[in-house]
C-alpha cells in the first residue's frame, strides 16, 4: 500500500485501476450509514435505501473519474448530493404526470355518479392501450421511474418512451372525453 493513501483512497483506486469487486464492497461497508444518514437529514421519507444504493452505483460507474484531488468522502458525498436532486426531479415529474392524469379523470367523469365508476373508466381506458404505451404508463406514472430507467427497463431509447407516454396520455384523454 502507498504510505501517502489513505486506507479509502487505497481502496478506491483499486477499484478504478483493477476492478476490484472485494475494494468497492469494503468501501461501501464503509461508508454506507454515512450515506443513509445523509439522506436522512435530507428529509427523505421514503427510498433512503435505495437512494444510498444508486449513489454506490453512480460511484462504481464514475470509478475511471476519481482522482485523488480530494477525500473519498467528498466525492461521494457529491454524487449523493447528485442523485438527491435527480430524485427531487423525479419526484416533481413524477407528480405532475399523476395530478396531470388525475385532473383528467376528474374532468371526464364529472357526469359519473362515485369515484369508483371513475376508476372503472380509467382501468378501461388502460385496457385500450397497445401493450407498448400501457407499459410506458404504468412504469411512469404508476411506479414513478424516470424515462432513463423506463427505457433501461424496456430496453428502447429514451425519445421513444417520451413519445409513447405523450401518444398514450393524449390517447388515454380521448378514450375518456368519449365517454
Amino acid at each position: 500500500m502507498n504510505l501517502h493513501l489513505s486506507e479509502d483512497e487505497f481502496l478506491m483506486e483499486r477499484v478504478r485501476d483493477v476492478d476490484d469487486r472485494f475494494a468497492f464492497e469494503e468501501l461501501v461497508k464503509r461508508h454506507q450509514k454515512k450515506i443513509l444518514n445523509f439522506f436522512y437529514r435530507c428529509s427523505v421519507q421514503y427510498g433512503n435505501e435505495d437512494l444510498v444504493q444508486q449513489t454506490f452505483l453512480r460511484l462504481y460507474r464514475y470509478r475511471l473519474k476519481y482522482k485523488r484531488s480530494a477525500k473519498l468522502t467528498t466525492f461521494l458525498f457529491l454524487m449523493a448530493r447528485q442523485v438527491w436532486i435527480d430524485e427531487l426531479r423525479k419526484r416533481k415529474r413524477v407528480q405532475h404526470l399523476k395530478r396531470e392524469f388525475a385532473e383528467e379523470v376528474v374532468r371526464t367523469s364529472r357526469s359519473k355518479t362515485s369515484v369508483s365508476d371513475a376508476r372503472l373508466d380509467i382501468t378501461g381506458a388502460l385496457e385500450k392501450l397497445s401493450d407498448d404505451m400501457r407499459m410506458v404508463v404504468e412504469l411512469g406514472v404508476f411506479q414513478g421511474l424516470p424515462y432513463g430507467e423506463i427505457a433501461e427497463v424496456l430496453k428502447i431509447p429514451q425519445g421513444t418512451v417520451k413519445s409513447r407516454m405523450f401518444n398514450a396520455l393524449r390517447k388515454l384523454r380521448g378514450i375518456l372525453e368519449e365517454k
